[in-house]
């Protein structure tokens, strides 16, 4: 009995020390990300330009948050209580780039935010994960921008 034990041990800390991405957990093809240290897959070569994908562990660390973002800016300090980063977002991306699946630690106590709205159907658009379109101050949700751009493309053949 103590042989099976034995086994069942070892086949669950079966590569318990390698190092694994911070976020997906994969144990091949990783680097250290410039920013904060951490492994993390060597995996940008899977995107493809345009397509807004988020299956790159890499990208979406350096381009959808604040540790990234803080790095890349080259920014003095630390990035959950830097003022440049904090004000160079509105609130609700501010707090989407801090908090989201792409960071190994997140921003603690983000502040508060009124939801974004669409201006002409008043449907509440998140700004880090819904398709929408900016007009000025106002924001469009992605079913408004296609009416208006139909409603334009028509106007345009007469």
């Amino acid at each position: 009995m103590a042989t099976k034990a034995k086994s069942k041990t070892l086949k669950k800390n079966k590569g318990h020390g390698k190092p694994r991405c911070g976020l997906c957990g994969k144990t091949k093809k990783l680097a250290k990300t410039e920013c904060c240290g951490q492994w993390i897959c060597d995996d940008e070569d899977k995107y493809v330009l345009f397509s807004y994908a988020t299956n790159s562990c890499n990208r979406n660390h350096r381009r959808y948050t604040l540790c990234g973002y803080h790095h890349t800016e080259e920014h003095p300090g630390e990035w959950k209580d830097c003022p440049k980063c904090r004000n160079s977002f509105e609130p609700e991306m501010y707090v989407f780039y801090g908090t989201n699946e792409f960071n190994f630690q997140k921003l603690e106590n983000p502040p508060a935010y009124l939801p974004t709205k669409c201006a002409r159907c008043g449907v509440v658009i998140s700004l880090g994960y819904d398709g929408y379109s900016k007009k000025g101050n106002e924001y469009w949700c992605e079913e408004c921008t296609h009416k208006e751009m139909e409603g334009i493309y028509r106007q345009a053949k007469r």
